[in-house]
């Protein structure tokens, strides 16, 4: 599958890859910044974002996506950063093409299996019946009840798009990721471990990495390392982005 991908600056080539129901204009703050060093490529991961739909969905394909897309980019290896689903996907590739990944930082997701925490949510946006929604406040609106969030809600529907005065409907493959959904909460695995410079970053106060979760990830990354973003929750990336970066900046250019 060939995903869509936007560019940022030159230099040492670094993937950015989101999580569940985002895309790559998530990162986009973030790829500005990095990019005045490195060469980053933003993907949108499919079935999210303007990259292909598809009935399936899993961190292997997933994996497979990212290695096609640096071999058409003729980048024989890369830095690779992900976030959530998307830090699943970049240990998934970095376990099954280590010679692909020179480091990698995975942000606040672990290899482990998760409960189906996104259920509520994937029904409260499948049952929104976009064709006869006029403006993004009633679509807020009756999605409230499924998600009480204001700022999620807002988030989730970045994914809904019109083409030109036609009715709103969802970019994503919302129907794709709900039936892979469970595959999506499995653990990542392995028969090997990958031994390059890993560093696992976690959200302050979030539940989704904790310290210690670091006695499981060594098993498969004996060399990673972590590290607390203040203040921070999932989206530590947008929570706390200049501490953030200045991590990610450390890690990848000067250790």
């Amino acid at each position: 599958m060939e995903l869509h991908f936007a560019a940022y600056g030159q230099g040492e080539p670094l993937i950015l890859l989101h999580g569940l129901l985002g895309s790559l204009d998530n990162f986009h703050s973030v790829s500005l910044k990095l990019s005045a060093q490195l060469k980053v490529f933003a993907l949108d991961l499919r079935n999210h974002g303007r990259s292909p739909h598809s009935s399936e969905m899993d961190y292997t394909l997933m994996a497979q996506d990212v290695r096609s897309f640096l071999e058409r980019q003729g980048v024989p290896d890369a830095l690779v950063l992900g976030h959530s689903m998307g830090g699943k996907v970049a240990m998934q590739l970095a376990l099954l093409y280590p010679e692909s990944v020179r480091k990698l930082i995975v942000a606040d997701i672990a290899p482990h299996r998760y409960p189906p925490r996104h259920q509520k949510i994937l029904t409260g946006m499948a049952s929104l019946d976009l064709g006869h929604l006029q403006t993004r406040k009633e679509m807020e609106a009756a999605l409230a009840p499924a998600v009480p969030d204001l700022g999620t809600r807002q988030f989730l529907l970045k994914n809904v798009v019109r083409e030109g005065l036609g009715a709103f409907h969802w970019r994503i493959g919302l129907k794709e990721i709900i039936q892979n959904y469970l595959p999506l909460t499995e653990a990542v695995t392995s028969d090997r471990a990958f031994h390059k410079p890993t560093m696992f970053l976690r959200g302050e106060i979030s539940d989704y990495l904790v310290p210690e979760d670091m006695h499981s990830i060594r098993r498969l990354f004996p060399e990673a390392r972590l590290e607390t973003i203040p203040g921070a929750g999932h989206l530590l990336h947008t929570e706390n982005p200049a501490r953030f970066v200045k991590s990610v900046q450390d890690f990848l250019l000067n250790s």
